[in-house]
Order: structure tokens, then C-alpha cells, then sequence
């Protein structure tokens, strides 16, 4: 009888330990989509006083009106809404990961 108990007790410990080394991570907290919508306007109110299609917004440009402008907070979203306007075709990025093109869909988006 004493067998089973030293595998009960084993089974026991194993998932004591488990429980401690099992971390939990904290949940990525939620962005405030103020400032990435904020940042995306910025660029899509450059790309409407240049309005064609294949229009480049130099690095100049992006740092002169965007970048230059950016608070705390915009400063954290400016990836994220590139990466919004990139993926919905708005925007293409040039090799230099910085020179930014106007898409057709980006000049019928702004054009409304």
C-alpha cells in the first residue's frame, strides 16, 4: 500500500511544481488607437495636398511633417499605423524602409 501513496505524493509535487514554473505573462496591454489614427492622418493629409498616384513622400518629408510633429504616445503608434496603411494598400515603402508611395487605392481612399 505505501507504492501507490509515494506515486500520489510524486504526482502531487510535480504539479506543485509545475504551478510554480509556470509563468504567466501579462497581457500585452491594448494601444490607445487615438495616436495611431492620429499618426495615419498625418500621413494621408501629406498624401491629400500631394495627391497622385505613385506621389513619394521623401524621408524629408516624413520627418519634416510626421515624424517632427509625433507626442509620447504618437511616438509608440508610428509603427503600427504604417503598418496599417501598408497593409491596407494605401501606402508602399520603398527599399530604403523609409520613402513612402502613394497606391491607387490610397488616392481613391483620400480622394472621398
Amino acid at each position: 500500500m505505501k507504492a501507490p501513496q509515494k506515486n500520489q505524493s510524486r504526482t502531487n509535487q510535480s504539479k506543485s511544481n509545475q504551478s510554480r514554473t509556470t509563468k504567466k505573462f501579462p497581457k500585452d496591454k491594448p494601444l490607445d488607437t487615438a495616436p495611431k489614427n492620429e499618426v495615419k492622418e498625418m500621413f494621408l493629409q501629406w498624401f491629400k495636398k500631394h495627391n497622385s498616384v505613385g506621389q513619394i513622400m521623401s524621408k524629408q518629408d516624413v520627418v519634416s511633417n510626421v515624424i517632427a510633429k509625433l507626442d509620447a504616445k504618437q511616438n509608440d503608434a508610428l509603427k503600427k499605423a504604417m503598418d496599417e496603411l501598408i497593409n491596407n494598400g494605401f501606402i508602399d515603402v520603398q527599399d530604403d524602409g523609409l520613402t513612402l508611395v502613394l497606391t491607387q487605392r490610397g488616392s481613391d481612399f483620400i480622394r472621398d
